[in-house]
């Protein structure tokens, strides 16, 4: 008798015609994974692969990657550029001129009326590196706006604030790598199966090979909470405390490395006497999260021989976001948790180009981490590009989420959207809306005409996506990775940079700044002014990235030159040959007091508003939400609730239900799991006007990021479920 597999049709892969496949890294994550997109003889990309020789994720792709090729057909790609006088007019066709011309001079004309930073433009963490530059050079050198921001502040604003504050520059000092050599692995409200699937993978291998400890730190039971030795299910908002309770253990049991400290530390006096605020007895009640349990999982990161750390939005979106990312900072530095193989804190990145927009944009300063607040870096940069120093603004102006507060007060005129949807993204739609409705002027430049955010725009420019241009982009690790075109973009569509270069010449007539049109140019640019800094690219340029398939930042010209770093890069910061950033050298420890300022349930909203990713969407699905092998796993919105409070409710398996806010409500399907406790609700992030219509919008007070993860609400259940049905289909994008 024949069994299994023997007796059924082997299973058969379509042949999808591939004749040539070309090289790109993918357009989603922060992963930074190697991918190969297949074309059939027309040329067509038809397939997507993984490249087996990458090191980050050597032959792999998550779900969104293998289909990443479907991109260039979805529908609502704009194909010509559009302009009307009022938002709420009909769109008409026009030329790249008018279109352009008209952006020019409503820019200037907002400025002369009102100010220089009356116009404000925000950018987004999904364009190629070169493009960042070239739109911060054009923003800083000319247009001259102080108001410039990127909407990687909704998701990484806190750990660059974090960084900077510890460190004394953004930078993330550890890699993927380190997984394969640490002992104990605490991971702060990070979902690594369904953010970012294939840093799981690496992630699972090295543990499966090292069996070293894995704590997860999260309200809900995520899947990696599922695999991990202990899951602390910590109240929402109150990591601090926890992170607070986990020093005062060590250093009440002497645990601490002080050899370390000393050598590499200010603050640690000021640090001990904070934490000794936080005794496990007390923290417990606030944290959620016994005594005992909290000894124990300081015990064992302290003991360990190398322990690392890695986080993503459960700590990034909070009101203590910039505390939470300093206190994960303090605990590695007390235990001298740096620098070393299995010893970091690692952000996991949010979007496939954040860290390129951190490094490059110039949005929080000037290229490569300088700060405009530095006279010595505005002279250095002024000169590089050929322009007065004193146009310079001499500090940072308005985060994104400040920058609707003042286009909602009249401060903001006029906006540029660049590859962003705030109305998609921010909190409290209905706010920005309103907002929205107030610009005199607003131009929107993306590669779909059909993003929320456009109905309020006066002119619309049609740009390229992803492999449709060509650049670098940089990972979570540090690691850049080359993108090539192959494929063109619809109609009349152009890449960013296009765009960016054509509204550089009508605002530098007299051509006194340079802008290189292509790409492996400018790159060469960045690495010459990269030369001796933190992020030092200039041993770097595209054919040897993509000849390596990703190279390390630091990679510099000596080094190269002199053989010292591996074909791949500089694999670590802040390493026992480097010294922190603050002019003595050594890293703050500083201390965090705990306020309490989250929204919380109460009688009227008893339920905790948890959000979060699904592994088969991205964002706001602007891209996966068109891309059927993508969409068909989760097409509406959905909440998990808890069994026994969903039989208290009256709801049953796949009934719509109305959820409750402070400002709004939304309409959505319960999923009864026991991945959520009885008084919480988890609710994907991915639907326009479903999760945003109830999110709150405190921000932290360092990075400006909004408080995605901290909000009540109360379940209605609703008796007609076809007009619920109804309801929530009107909540949906597609």
């Amino acid at each position: 008798m024949l069994f299994g597999r023997k007796q059924k049709n082997p299973i058969k892969i379509a042949d999808k015609g591939v004749v040539e496949w070309k090289y790109a890294a993918c357009g989603y994550c922060s992963t930074g994974c190697s991918i190969e997109v297949g074309l059939n003889t027309d040329g067509k990309p038809v397939a997507s692969r993984g490249v087996a020789d990458a090191d980050v994720n050597r032959g792999k792709l998550c779900l969104k990657g293998i289909f990443e090729h479907e991109l260039f057909d979805s529908a609502g790609r704009g194909t010509e550029p559009k302009i009307r006088e009022q938002w709420h007019q009909p769109w008409q066709s026009t030329s790249w001129d008018t279109a352009l011309d008209k952006t020019h001079d409503e820019i200037l004309r907002i400025q002369e009326k009102y100010g220089r930073d009356s116009f404000a433009i925000i950018s987004t963490g999904q364009m190629l590196t070169e493009e960042f530059y070239t739109l911060g050079k054009l923003t800083r050198g000319l247009i001259g706006t102080n108001n410039y921001d990127g909407n990687t502040t909704l998701c990484m604003a806190s750990a660059v604030s974090g960084y900077k504050r510890s460190f004394g520059s953004d930078g993330p000092p550890g890699c993927y790598e380190d997984f394969e050599h640490t002992d104990c692995l605490i991971a702060w409200g990070s979902n690594l199966p369904e953010q970012h699937p294939i840093i799981y993978w690496r992630m699972k291998e090295a543990q499966e090979k090292k069996n070293f400890t894995l704590i997860v730190v999260d309200p809900r039971v995520t899947m990696l909470a599922q695999n991990a030795h202990m899951h602390l299910p910590i109240t929402p908002g109150t990591d601090v405390v926890l992170m607070n309770a986990l020093m005062h253990v060590i250093i009440d049991e002497d645990l601490q490395d002080m050899a370390y400290i000393e050598a590499n530390t200010n603050g640690f006096d000021e640090l001990k006497a904070e934490v000794a605020k936080y005794d496990p007895v007390t923290a417990a009640k606030i944290c959620g999260i016994d005594e005992d349990r909290i000894r124990h999982v300081a015990r064992i990161f302290a003991k360990s021989e190398s322990a690392m750390q890695i986080w993503t939005m459960g700590i990034n979106q909070s009101t203590h976001g910039s505390d939470g990312v300093v206190g994960i900072n303090n605990l590695a530095l007390i235990t001298g948790n740096i620098g070393k193989p299995g010893g970091t804190s690692l952000s996991i990145t949010g979007q496939c180009n954040a860290m390129g927009t951190r490094e490059w944009s110039s949005c929080s300063g000037l290229p490569n981490h300088r700060y405009l607040e530095s006279a010595e870096d505005r002279e250095e940069i002024a000169k590089f590009w050929n322009i007065d120093p004193e146009f310079f603004p001499k500090k940072r102006g308005m985060f994104q989420t400040d920058i609707y507060h003042a286009i909602e007060s009249g401060q903001i005129k006029g906006l540029w959207l660049i590859a962003t949807n705030p109305l998609t993204s921010l909190p409290n739609t209905a706010r920005i809306r309103k907002a929205m409705e107030k610009l005199e002027f607003c131009v929107v430049q993306d590669c779909y005409e059909d993003t929320e955010s456009a109905q309020y725009a006066h002119v619309y420019l049609p740009a390229g996506t992803w492999a449709e241009k060509e650049g670098v982009m940089t990972n979570t690790e540090r690691r850049i990775s080359v993108v090539k075109p192959l494929a063109t973009p619809p109609g009349q569509a152009k890449p960013d940079l296009w765009v960016f270069n054509r509204m550089a010449e009508r605002f530098n007539k007299n051509g006194n700044v340079t802008f290189p049109e292509k790409a492996p140019d400018i790159f060469l640019e960045m690495a010459e002014i990269s030369k001796g800094r933190l992020a030092d690219i200039s041993g770097m340029d595209h054919d040897l990235i993509e000849k390596q398939r990703g190279i390390q930042w630091p990679y510099t010209e000596q080094q190269l030159k002199k053989g010292e770093l591996p074909p791949q890069g500089g694999k670590r910061l802040y390493t026992e040959d480097a010294t922190f950033r603050y002019p003595d050298g050594k890293a703050k420890l500083i201390p965090l007091p705990f306020i309490d300022n989250n929204e919380v349930p109460n009688e009227k909203f008893p339920i905790w508003l948890n959000t979060g990713r699904l592994i088969e969407h991205w964002h706001g699905r602007t891209k996966t939400g068109k891309i059927g092998d993508n969409n068909k796993y989760s097409p509406i919105p959905f909440i998990e609730i808890n069994p026994d409070l969903a039989h208290e409710l009256g709801i049953q398996r796949g009934e719509y239900v109305r959820l409750v806010s402070r400002r709004s409500d939304a309409v959505v399907m319960a999923q009864p799991t026991h991945r959520v406790a009885k008084n919480m609700v988890f609710l994907p992030f991915h639907f326009f006007d479903c999760a945003n219509r109830l999110t709150l919008g405190l921000l932290d007070p360092h990075s400006r990021q909004p408080a995605y993860k901290q909000s009540a609400v109360r379940i209605e259940r609703m008796e007609d479920q076809q007009e619920a049905a109804r309801l929530s289909m009107e909540m949906r994008k597609f």
